[in-house]
Formats: C-alpha cells, sequence, structure tokens
C-alpha cells in the first residue's frame, strides 16, 4: 500500500475533512502505539508501513519504550494528542489501526497484537465503512 491510498483510507474511514487532518491522526495513532510497543516491534512493524507514514514510528524519539497504558490510557493519550474528546479520539485509532491491518502482513500483526494482549481487542475491530 502506498501512502496516498493509506491517508485516503483513513480519511475516508475516519470521515475526516481534508488528508492533513488524516495524516495528524495517524501520526498521533501510530506514535502512541510506537509508545506502547516494547523493544523492536515498533520498527517491525513501520518497516512494513507505507514511506513517510513509517517515519511517524522511526522518528518518534519513544518509540519501542513499551510504556504500560490500558487501552482507555491509549485512547486518551491519542485524544491529548489531537486535542479531541476521547470518544472522537477512540474511533479515529479504531479507523487508522483498520488500515494498518490491511497494510502489514498477518504475522506482523499477530506479533502487535500479542505484545498489546487481549485488552486492546477492541483497537483492532471495525465496523464502519471500508
Amino acid at each position: 500500500m502506498q501512502f496516498d491510498e493509506f491517508i485516503g483510507k483513513v480519511q475516508h474511514r475516519a470521515r475526516l475533512a481534508s488528508r492533513g487532518e488524516a495524516e495528524r491522526v495517524t501520526r498521533a495513532v501510530l506514535e502512541t502505539l510506537a509508545e506502547r510497543l516494547a523493544g523492536g516491534e515498533a520498527k517491525d512493524l513501520a518497516a512494513q508501513l507505507p514511506m513517510i507514514v513509517k517515519d511517524y514510528i522511526l522518528e518518534y524519539p519513544h518509540a519501542g519504550e513499551g510504556r504500560h497504558m490500558s487501552l482507555k490510557e491509549f485512547y486518551e493519550r491519542v485524544a491529548e494528542r489531537l486535542h479531541a474528546p476521547m470518544p472522537e479520539a477512540a474511533f479515529w485509532a479504531r479507523a487508522v489501526m483498520s488500515v494498518v491491518q490491511e497494510a502489514v502482513s498477518a504475522g506482523e500483526l499477530d506479533d502487535v497484537k500479542h505484545q498489546l494482549g487481549p485488552d486492546y481487542a477492541p483497537l483492532f475491530e471495525w465496523e464502519g465503512p471500508r
């Protein structure tokens, strides 16, 4: 998947007004995810993402820290980054992750889910438009 397609899908699924907004939301979600993942998992995930999108992870100084946070705390951090209400941030996070699921291999996705644990399952549930 190429960058334009990735961001276009995020914009559509998250119902965002502009590509710039879709990029901002994608960055906030992936930086938060990168901060939550430990060791080399953030880099492994980034390796399968389109150019520019992968940089949201690779250039983030706290990637791979393995910061422990509940799913609620994850959504709250995304909301803080975007200066948005938590329900919107949670919706956007799921939209971004639905696109990530299409962009990376099943094995990589399994590795990410395994590291996050079962409490994060709702992050990977998407029932909105494709």
